[in-house]
């Protein structure tokens, strides 16, 4: 399987270097690794600030708050609508508040870089068709899967 990122940086509040793009790579990579999903495929990867994600959130949820992130699908997997096959994938996009990560890792006690994959990692089993507001039980599967893909990224509550 190959992956291809893209990322665009929205934002000037914190520095986007390669180790938080290598980052962000590998937890697309254990997410996608982790479903079994080996097609080759591309995600696009938003950095912005809590007011660029407040817009989005308001355009696309109407919800009008910040979010720590946000994942725009490209595929209706649940129903039945799937890549075909012998072309890249283009899962969809993530757009993640780095300003938002921030402070959620400041709130839960554990480092910018625990809180960036988790988003992550939650953020690609979106584009995969999870979705944790549907019932309790969706709500506990993604969890589990979020804590396991952690597990394997052996990036725990540091």
């Amino acid at each position: 399987m190959s992956l291809k990122v893209y990322y665009t940086n929205e934002q000037d509040r914190i520095p986007v270097d390669i180790a938080l793009r290598n980052l962000v790579r590998r937890s697309v990579l254990a997410a996608l690794g982790y479903e079994g999903f080996l097609r080759d495929c591309e995600v696009s990867v938003t950095f912005t600030d809590n007011e660029g994600i407040r817009e989005l959130n308001r355009e696309y949820r109407e919800k009008d708050s910040a979010t720590d992130v946000l994942s725009f699908p490209m595929y209706d997997f649940p129903g039945g609508d799937v890549p075909e096959e012998g072309f890249p994938c283009e899962l969809g996009d993530i757009v993640l508040s780095l300003e938002r990560a921030e402070e959620q890792a400041a709130e839960f006690g554990h480092s910018f870089k625990r809180e960036v994959a988790f988003l992550t990692v939650h953020s690609t089993l979106h584009l995969l068709g999870y979705d944790h507001e549907l019932s309790d039980e969706d709500d506990a599967d993604m969890r589990r899967r979020q804590k396991e893909i952690m597990e394997i990224l052996k990036i725990t509550r540091d």
